[in-house]
């Protein structure tokens, strides 16, 4: 079953269900996209437009980062009811001040976005964004409303030696060292290899995947037992040809795309895959009528920030 980008509620908390959820029931996939420094204001109006186009599948959490610039002009081109969530792709931890250039959460916000993007490699290796910064950032977004998509990954030469999955653990560890036990069921986190972002990138093995997955879980679980993350996605490399693959992985729970969404068609056709995946969960675990989504739902509201129930961590 699919419905049009009409405005959907969140599933009720974890706290207000009856027992913890089968694993895979109820957990909703994530598919989103950042474009980086890319698209006009009529670039971006047209692809939202051409976007709306596509049914989102039930199970499905769609979600794009434009540039600063065309914050407004993708949450105007929103028709009524959309379901497309709209975030930034970095935010200041300072409340206001003089920080000249930067944007605090508090005016991203009042700007109208849901979700901020924190620690991409792209600001790590260019801006020197350190672990720390990272933590504070995601801390400053909770109080905010917001919801952090905290990104981690490793350089090729970590890879090599064969430290990945320790190397972004004590990314995890540090970046949530400042969030309550309960927040952390309010966090995104997208596990991004270094070497396999951008046009000379290549997709990293699911078996590797699932180890560093494994790792961030087991962190998350000593940082707050049985909470777990609000979803845990990779990125980097992910075509429509390899997407369907990697959300076979049970651990994962949505994509973090670049390129390959940077057009309409390319992210709709992810959209596709990503609710073929999500109905063979369903199927496989059916979701208790207490986990029914309503039809409508105001998008600003807090509720946004209500967990999806998610697998308890490892």
């Amino acid at each position: 079953m699919t419905v049009p980008l009409l405005r959907a509620a969140d599933l009720p908390s974890p706290a207000g269900s009856p027992g913890p959820a089968p694993e895979g029931a109820g957990r909703h996939l994530w598919l989103g996209t950042s474009w980086k420094m890319t698209k006009t204001l009529a670039e971006a109006r047209a692809y939202v437009s051409d976007l709306h186009r596509e049914p989102v599948p039930d199970g499905v959490e769609l979600f794009v980062l434009p540039p600063l610039t065309a914050l407004h002009a993708v949450l105007d081109a929103r028709p009524d009811g959309s379901v497309l969530r709209v975030g930034a792709q970095n935010g200041h931890w300072a409340q206001d001040g003089p920080v000249t250039g930067e944007v605090s959460m508090r005016q991203l916000r009042d700007a109208g976005a849901e979700i901020v993007e924190i620690g991409h490699s792209d600001r790590r290796a260019q801006f020197g964004e350190t672990d720390q910064v990272v933590a504070a950032k995601v801390t400053a977004a909770l109080d905010q409303h917001l919801v952090p998509l905290v990104c981690v990954g490793e350089p090729w030469s970590v890879r090599a030696s064969g430290r990945a999955a320790a190397h972004v653990g004590e990314q995890v560890r540090t970046a949530l060292s400042g969030v309550a036990p309960h927040d952390l069921a309010r966090v995104l986190v997208t596990y991004e290899p270094v070497w396999a972002i951008g046009d000379s990138g290549r997709a990293a093995a699911p078996g590797h995947i699932v180890g560093v997955l494994d790792r961030v879980r087991s962190v998350v679980d000593e940082l707050a037992p049985g909470v777990g993350l609000r979803g845990l996605l990779y990125g980097g490399s992910v075509t429509a040809a390899n997407a369907g693959a990697l959300l076979d992985l049970d651990d994962l729970d949505g994509l973090f795309v670049g390129r390959a969404a940077w057009t309409a068609d390319g992210l709709a056709a992810l959209l596709r895959t990503c609710g073929d995946v999500a109905a063979r969960r369903t199927t496989a675990h059916p979701a208790r009528p207490s986990e029914a989504r309503p039809v409508t739902a105001d998008v600003t509201s807090d509720h946004l920030l209500a967990p999806t129930p998610t697998r308890r961590s490892r």
